[in-house]
């Protein structure tokens, strides 16, 4: 029996790129839910706050970010910012990315 090709949507692709974009902008400066699926959309990529804080808190969980809870008032926001581990975790990712980019983005 044969088996139907299957085109990606891309979501298994792009969660990488996205995860290295929320490290990037982690290790500037604190970060929020909103604030970073503000920031992707700008880039191009539509997160939900359902697809979002299950991969922060996933980050977290594996050593790459941290977070504190702050709060103003009555409200509080979870800031995120990125461990030693994420920082060289990202430095290693673009020595890849910037192979891979270049080989992918060679003149034929």
């Amino acid at each position: 029996m044969s088996q139907k090709p299957c085109l990606m949507d891309g979501r298994e692709f792009y969660s990488s790129l996205i995860r290295l974009h929320i490290l990037h902008h982690a290790i500037q400066e604190p970060i929020f839910g909103l604030g970073i699926i503000e920031e992707l959309a700008r880039h191009g990529y539509k997160l939900s706050a359902g697809t979002l804080y299950p991969m922060l808190h996933d980050m977290e969980r594996k050593g790459y970010l941290y977070s504190v809870e702050q709060r103003s008032g009555r409200q509080s926001r979870r800031l995120y910012r990125a461990t030693d581990l994420g920082k060289m975790t990202l430095e290693d990712a673009k020595e890849k990315v910037r192979e891979l980019f270049g080989e992918l983005f060679e003149e034929s």
